[in-house]
């Protein structure tokens, strides 16, 4: 079991705490298009951070902690990656200036960072009161990985999300930007702008990947202070891995699959751990060492099969994926 202190914790909060203010400052005093370099400063700075503090980590609490974070901090980035291609699609479907769509990714990060620290802290105490959430979390990951393969040349329909029709339907709105506003005064009345819909459709968002990724890190380990930082590492570079990659994202057709197979394999390893525990200690486990060299293998062939594929078949275009079929047919890959 993992001690850590109050007073670590309270260090790591603060620095995540640090690292969003200035995210926050970005977006709110100088708001402008993020160009190819500005990105790919940050997201080098970023990943440098997580792994700076994975090698301060595995030194001070042993290598098998150091992989468990690792591993987690890898497949929360793979599911963020995943979660960049529904921000594409809903700054799309929105038309938001780029000089606006900084301030929406920060709040979707740090909306998505709050929810995630709740479903922690739900979910470790879960685990620890009732072992057969293991078999109910490797269920869900199995389920949503089987919804995400069957579905995986789809996009979220973010028009027709419940919770956009009625935020559209309850609140009057306009059709104007207003300079970035939320809440704007227009032909003598208060509306609420595009960019409010946006939020409360990033909001949506961040809680469906929430309920998916918390079971996902909790299948690499059970440590809550490792399951937040390697949430928190991973979204932190999420704004500037946005414009990094957003015009390479088409060119990944194979990630959804990829995630997909992810999913199942640590839904199957929660599963083999409930069993462990609860039914018969011979059901052999899978050893986070494993895990972590499948996880690895498994982006690195899709992300390879990729790029081979658009080479060959420029025409074709990678999909987030979505847990529900629409109701047209979509053509297969």
């Amino acid at each position: 079991m993992l001690d850590i202190s109050v007073l670590t914790w309270v260090v790591t909060v603060g620095l995540v705490i640090a690292l969003l203010a200035v995210d926050l400052i970005l977006a709110a005093v100088r708001p402008h298009r993020v160009g190819f370099g500005e990105a790919t400063a940050w997201s080098v700075f970023y990943i440098v951070v997580a792994v700076a503090f994975g090698v301060w980590f595995m030194l001070q609490y042993g290598g098998e902690f150091g992989t468990e974070y690792f591993a987690g901090y890898i497949v929360e980035k793979s599911l963020s990656v995943d979660n960049l291609f529904v921000f594409v699609i809903i700054m799309t479907t929105f038309v938001v200036p780029e000089e606006h769509q900084h301030k929406v990714l920060t709040f979707g990060i740090v909306l998505a960072l709050i929810m995630r620290a709740i479903f922690i802290a739900v979910g470790a105490t879960l685990l620890t009161l009732f072992s057969f959430m293991f078999l109910l979390f490797g269920l869900l990951l199995v389920f949503t990985a089987i919804q995400l393969f069957r579905h995986r040349n789809e996009d979220p329909e973010v028009e027709n999300n419940v919770v956009v029709r009625a935020a559209r339907r309850v609140l009057p709105t306009t059709d104007q930007y207003v300079g970035g506003k939320l809440v704007a005064r227009v032909d003598g009345r208060r509306v609420v702008t595009p960019l409010f819909v946006v939020l409360v459709a990033i909001g949506g968002v961040d809680l469906l990947f929430a309920l998916d990724s918390i079971p996902a890190v909790f299948g690499v380990t059970e440590e809550p202070y490792i399951v937040f930082t390697a949430n928190a590492f991973a979204l932190l570079g999420l704004r500037a891995l946005f414009f990094l990659v957003k015009g390479l994202l088409d060119r990944l057709v194979y990630l959804s699959t990829g995630l997909a197979l992810i999913l199942a394999f640590i839904g199957v390893k929660l599963m083999l751990h409930w069993a462990h525990v609860d039914i018969d200690p011979r059901v052999p486990e899978i050893p986070t060492p494993v895990s972590l060299g499948v996880i690895i293998g498994v982006l690195a062939v899709v992300t390879v099969a990729s790029l081979v594929k658009t080479r060959r078949d420029p025409s074709a275009k990678a999909h987030p994926g979505s847990l529900r079929g629409h109701r047209k047919d979509t053509p297969e890959r």
